[in-house]
C-alpha cells in the first residue's frame, strides 16, 4: 500500500500482456483493482493474482453500452474509481496498401474508439476523485516514424495520444497521461503477451530485420518491472505527469 493509501484502479485490457501484469502488480501492491476485458476466465484467473478483492468484470471496448455497464460495475464494487488505464491495444502487421477498410475499423474501433467510450464511462468518478487516466502508447506513434507494415497501428496510436490531450484540455481537473512504452516483453506465463497472434510471420521476417536497421528496435527488452514501477510512480502524482516515455537501457555488449 502506497503511503497515499489504496488507489481504486481500473484496468482495461487485462486479460493479458501488459494490462494483466498492470492489474496484478497494482493488487500485489495493496490497492483495489478492477479487471476489465472480454474474455471472462482469463480475468477470473488474473483477478484471483491480483488479490481477494480484485474484481474481474466483462467488457467489450468496442461496444458503447458494454463499457457504461462494465465501468459502473467497477466502481460500484470498488466504492469510486481514482485511475484509470487503458492497456487495450491491436496491432495487425500488413503493408499499408493490404490493410482493408474492415482492418482498419477494427483497429480504430478497440484502440481509439473504444478508449473514449471507457472514459465516456469513467469521466465522472474520475472527476469525483480527481484521479488519473493513463493511455498506453507506442514510439511508432509520435517519436519515430511509423514502421513499415504497422501502419493501422500507428496511427491508431497517434489517435489515441491525440484523444488523450483533448481530454486534458476539456477535463482539467483529471490527469491525463500519455504513457510510451518501447521494445517491452509484456510478461511471462500468463501475462504474456498476444499482440502478435495472427501475423504472417513470413512478412514479419521480412519487416522486423528493417526495423531493427532503422533503429527501432534494439537488441534488449525493457524488463516489465520497469514498466510496472514507473507506471505506479505516474499513477500516485495526483496528475501531474501529462507524458512519459519507457525504454530499455541500451545494451552493454562490446
Amino acid at each position: 500500500m502506497s503511503a497515499i493509501g489504496a488507489m481504486r484502479v481500473v484496468v482495461v485490457g487485462a486479460s493479458s500482456g501488459l494490462g494483466r501484469s498492470t492489474a496484478i502488480d497494482l493488487g500485489s501492491r495493496g490497492d483495489r483493482v478492477a479487471l476489465l476485458a472480454r474474455r471472462h476466465d482469463r480475468l477470473i484467473d488474473a483477478a484471483k493474482e491480483a488479490g481477494p478483492d480484485a474484481l474481474a468484470v466483462t467488457c467489450d471496448v468496442t461496444d458503447e453500452e458494454s463499457c457504461r455497464a462494465a465501468i459502473e460495475e467497477a466502481a460500484d464494487g470498488l466504492g469510486g474509481i481514482d485511475s484509470l488505464v487503458y492497456a487495450t491495444g491491436i496491432g495487425p502487421l500488413a503493408p499499408v496498401e493490404k490493410t482493408d477498410a474492415d482492418t482498419w475499423r477494427r483497429v480504430m474501433d478497440t484502440n481509439v474508439i473504444g478508449a473514449a467510450l471507457i472514459t465516456n464511462a469513467a469521466l465522472p468518478h474520475l472527476t469525483a476523485s480527481a484521479g488519473t487516466a493513463v493511455y498506453l502508447s507506442t514510439v511508432g506513434a509520435s517519436i519515430t516514424q511509423a514502421w513499415p507494415g504497422f501502419a493501422a497501428y500507428h496511427v491508431s496510436k497517434a489517435a489515441l495520444e491525440k484523444l488523450a490531450e483533448a481530454y486534458r484540455v476539456e477535463h482539467p481537473q483529471v490527469g491525463f497521461t500519455r504513457f510510451v512504452v518501447r521494445d517491452c516483453g509484456g510478461g511471462d506465463g500468463d501475462s504474456r503477451t498476444e499482440f502478435t497472434n495472427g501475423w504472417d510471420m513470413t512478412y514479419a521476417a521480412q519487416v522486423v530485420p528493417v526495423w531493427r536497421q532503422r533503429g527501432y528496435l534494439g537488441d534488449d527488452l525493457l524488463d516489465v518491472s520497469e514498466f510496472l514501477r514507473t507506471l505506479d510512480a505516474v499513477l500516485r502524482c495526483g496528475g501531474t505527469i501529462p507524458e512519459v516515455t519507457v525504454t530499455p537501457r541500451a545494451s552493454r555488449k562490446p
